[in-house]
């Protein structure tokens, strides 16, 4: 609890992922009212031509990283919060076993989140792969 706020923990989120959205492979790790980690292992049909993690993945899970930050900064599991904008940009090939992507809050409102993600691969968070911003728009 922060804030008087129930943050759901990340084995919540896992939980949910499981039952509703089984097979994407992405796993919450940390979550707050201010931030989401979230990571996935690299399968071989994740990788483009000379072991490049794709943008396609890298994208979904620079989304899921988003959509698990909205989760903290609401207080609570909402399955039909809704991407409504996300923007990357891609500054390095992306290599390695496991890649990681980390949601920082910046605002959150009655309708919306915006969150800024940074990915990296591995253990190497000096090594940004690709950055994105995205709104997430709230149920009604």
């Amino acid at each position: 609890t922060v804030r008087g706020v129930s943050i759901p923990t990340p084995d919540e989120v896992n939980e949910m992922i499981a039952v509703q959205f089984p097979g994407t492979g992405r796993t919450c790790m940390e979550i707050s009212p201010t931030h989401a980690l979230t990571q996935s292992v690299v399968q071989p049909e994740d990788l483009r031509p000379g072991g490049f993690i794709s943008g396609p993945t890298q994208f979904g899970l620079a989304d899921a990283a988003l959509w698990y930050l909205v989760f903290g900064a609401i207080g609570r599991i909402e399955p039909m919060a809704m991407t409504s904008e996300l923007s990357m940009r891609y500054l390095r090939p992306a290599q390695g076993s496991t890649l990681w992507a980390k949601a920082t809050l910046e605002k959150a409102g009655r309708r919306n989140v915006v969150g800024t993600v940074h990915l990296w691969t591995d253990d190497n968070i000096d090594r940004v792969t690709a950055t994105a911003q995205g709104t997430y728009a709230l149920p009604m």
